[in-house]
């Protein structure tokens, strides 16, 4: 699979705090790959160096091998929103694109296409003051599309929007997806972004964590917690069981929790022992609770451990969020 992105070894120092630290993973043409992590994880200094923005102290941050800087016509090829513009409020909509197009060298018709594309062509003329957040957060993802890039970059779009807004963005991303391009979408909430993304890239205190499908995350979150299982002989169940060697416990009267087993696995094991079942469902423990227990405490080594680097701090705001 072609790589859009390719992050190697990204460093990235403040002073003595490491807001990322030797950071690597690949952005795939053609899907949505969730950049995720807590707050203070370096997910937008990250983003920062992809985009020339910060330099980085070590490593690379590369556009099919090349770095941003060194592309030929970057809005051609990258998209980016990184944080809420500051839009003139007196301006309408169509004025502020045909100028961010002119000072881009692309072409003003543009403006209405994107405009178009983000379902807001009938309030073109509108002014940006009288926008709502999801309005404004559309006239974003317009001008980050103003050049038909084949990347696109964003960093916690879906900060403040509502349900319906959350939807929108979805199904936004996911055409934006099936058109070749590659979308990095960074955000602190898994459960926010679990219905979007193809891929994760978890990071914590600057390093990653982990990298893997969407399909894999929810594989293990599945088998994470066994198999909840109602029934009317809850300690026959448990004496079978503890035979196989296979933790469980009583929940309460009629319901057996079995530690790490499949549907596939304990189904035949109930029949072949003519255990009466009325419930059989996933204890699993969630998307979240697999992500919020891969990043609590991860990154944590003392001053001089590995890579001999201090963890960055959680600082509310800074670049290493």
């Amino acid at each position: 699979m072609d790589s859009a992105i390719e992050v190697r070894n990204l460093t990235k120092h403040f002073g003595r705090v490491v807001a990322v630290d030797n950071l690597s993973f690949d952005v795939a043409a053609g899907r949505i790959t969730g950049f995720l992590g807590p707050n203070g994880a370096g997910k937008t200094t990250t983003l920062r160096m992809l985009l020339g923005l910060v330099n980085a102290t070590s490593g690379t941050a590369t556009f099919g091998g090349v770095p941003y800087r060194r592309l030929a016509h970057p809005p051609l090829q990258v998209g980016a929103v990184l944080e809420a513009t500051s839009f003139h409020p007196s301006r309408r909509a169509i004025h502020h694109l045909r100028s961010i197009a002119l000072a881009a060298g692309i072409p003003s018709e543009r403006a209405e296409q994107t405009l178009t594309l983000v379902g807001l062509a009938d309030v073109a003329r509108r002014r940006v003051g009288g926008f709502s957040l999801g309005m404004r957060q559309r006239l974003e993802l317009a001008t980050a599309l103003l050049g038909d890039p084949q990347v696109l970059i964003l960093d916690e779009p879906a900060n403040g929007l509502d349900p319906q807004g959350i939807q929108w963005l979805r199904m936004f991303l996911r055409h934006q997806a099936s058109t070749g391009r590659a979308v990095l979408v960074s955000s602190h909430l898994l459960a926010e972004m679990e219905e979007t993304v193809d891929d994760v890239v978890i990071v914590s205190h600057g390093r990653l964590v982990l990298q893997t499908t969407l399909t894999e995350l929810v594989r293990r979150a599945g088998t994470n917690g066994g198999m909840r299982v109602g029934t009317p002989e809850p300690d026959r169940l448990i004496q079978v069981l503890a035979a196989q060697h296979v933790g469980a416990r009583h929940v309460d009267p009629g319901t057996v929790v079995v530690d790490g087993a499949t549907p596939e696995w304990i189904g035949p094991l109930l029949a072949h022992h003519q255990i009466v079942v009325y419930e059989l469902t996933r204890q699993g423990s969630g998307l979240e609770d697999v992500f919020l227990s891969m990043t609590a405490g991860f990154g944590t080594a003392p001053p001089g451990g590995p890579g001999g680097s201090t963890p960055a701090p959680d600082i509310s705001g800074g670049e290493s969020r």
